[in-house]
């Protein structure tokens, strides 16, 4: 595992003071949601996920292992976080950990899909590579499951628990029993990006035409809906099925009733490709997460945008410092750091006392090689240089997602933490 340092958590953590979501440094490529609503899971094109906490609003926990973008996420009823990476590998997380528990390998591209089935048992992997992977979730060999003859996006698994449902850009549907034998493939007008089973066992799938198309559980084609005039990247279906959201690389949302097969509704994003989609189990609430690193929540049924996630509420630990420029900046940024040493590690090495410290140098963390051959002492102005010319430019070697700070926010960073992460007599 790749362990990050202080510079790369710093890098995942800054966010410009009037959009607070923006704990990523790339694009938001997948959302899931627990079964309670209590929590979220993003992965990005930064290679990191998120935990977030749906109940306080906060980033809870950034989880770095992938050595390329996160593209499928999910939780597990026992609390456990699955992602699944572009460089091929899943891996399982329980809740606090800062490394994986296990690491699923066998594809050989990019994974692009996970998928848990209804009683919890098996997790199943869509990939680039052409193949489709069932692991049992209590550990063991994967079964493979070939016949796609170019990337398969999308995989669900039917409410009963008894196939397994995959889409394909080679434009095909497979229903593959997971008891064995031969699947059933159908083959629809345009390649596919995404598929999602309803609790009724209806198959619903989009892709390049723009296009949700409609199936019965035996794979019939029953109808079509037209949901935007250009691709479908991804969809979601609410928990009672009642409606379907489909995304599209223009950054619109299209909201869908699924018994009528009738849109009913556009979310007007803001203009970029909305990667991930997901229901809270309300039904009605609407995670997307967008190209400009922002996961923002939805009412369905209206239409109405509800803000962004991450926005201070109760048990937020920079609660004490609304208002302040640099507090906004740095509010992602408690997912991975404390501003104490008495509050110790998190995913990154505490800030406490990071003025007048050569890099890479807090005893009781773990930092990477390169980090540790750099000759930098953190200073009010090394720290805004780092964000001034990337950590491309200022720490060559590292592996961080590539950011810069405009001068106004660095500046309120800055300030905050020479008043936050200095002796205790200095704080407010």
């Amino acid at each position: 595992m790749i362990r990050l340092a202080l510079v790369l958590a710093l890098i995942l953590c800054v966010a410009p003071a009037h959009a607070q979501l923006r704990g990523h440094g790339g694009p938001v490529r997948a959302l899931g949601v627990s079964a309670d609503g209590s929590e979220a899971l993003s992965g990005s094109f930064d290679s990191s996920a998120i935990r977030w906490s749906l109940t306080r609003n906060n980033a809870e926990q950034v989880l770095r292992f992938h050595d390329d973008a996160v593209n499928a996420v999910a939780l597990l009823a026992d609390g456990r976080a699955v992602t699944g990476g572009a460089d091929g590998r899943i891996a399982l997380w329980s809740p606090g950990r800062s490394a994986p528990d296990a690491v699923l390998q066998g594809h050989t591209a990019p994974v692009v899909a996970l998928a848990v089935s209804a009683d919890g048992t098996m997790l199943a992997s869509a990939a680039w590579d052409n193949t489709v992977r069932v692991w049992p979730v209590a550990g063991g060999a994967p079964r493979v499951l070939e016949g796609h003859s170019q990337n398969v996006n999308g995989v669900a698994f039917t409410p009963d628990g008894l196939a397994l449902v995959t889409a394909g850009y080679d434009q095909t549907i497979r229903i593959w029993p997971l008891a064995g034998g031969t699947p059933k493939v159908v083959t629809l007008p345009a390649p596919l990006n995404a598929v999602v089973v309803a609790p009724n066992g209806d198959i619903l799938a989009a892709g390049a035409s723009g296009k949700v198309f409609f199936l019965s559980p035996a794979g019939e084609l029953q109808g079509e809906v037209e949901a935007a005039p250009v691709p479908i990247i991804a969809l979601a279906l609410s928990g009672d099925g009642k409606l379907v959201a489909a995304s599209s690389i223009r950054g619109a949302i299209a909201i869908i009733e699924h018994a009528s097969r009738k849109l009913e509704r556009t979310l007007v994003g803001p203009g970029l490709p909305a990667w991930s989609v997901a229901f809270l189990p309300d039904n009605r609430t609407l995670l997307t997460g967008g190209s400009d690193r922002m996961i923002r929540s939805w009412n369905a049924l209206d239409g109405e945008h509800q803000g962004e996630a991450g926005m201070s509420g109760p048990g937020d630990p920079l609660a004490a410092y609304q208002g302040d420029p640099g507090a906004e900046v740095f509010r992602a940024c408690v997912a991975c750091h404390t501003l104490k040493a008495e509050d110790g590690l998190r995913a990154g090495p505490t800030l406490a006392g990071i003025f007048g410290r050569r890099i890479a140098t807090l005893p009781g963390y773990d930092f990477s090689p390169a980090l540790k051959q750099l000759d930098i002492v953190w200073t009010p102005e090394t720290l805004s240089k780092l964000f001034e010319i990337g950590p491309a430019a200022y720490t060559p070697g590292t592996k961080m997602p590539e950011q810069r700070v405009g001068a106004e926010d660095r500046a309120a960073l800055v300030k905050f933490l020479e008043r936050m992460t200095g002796p205790v007599s200095s704080r407010p």
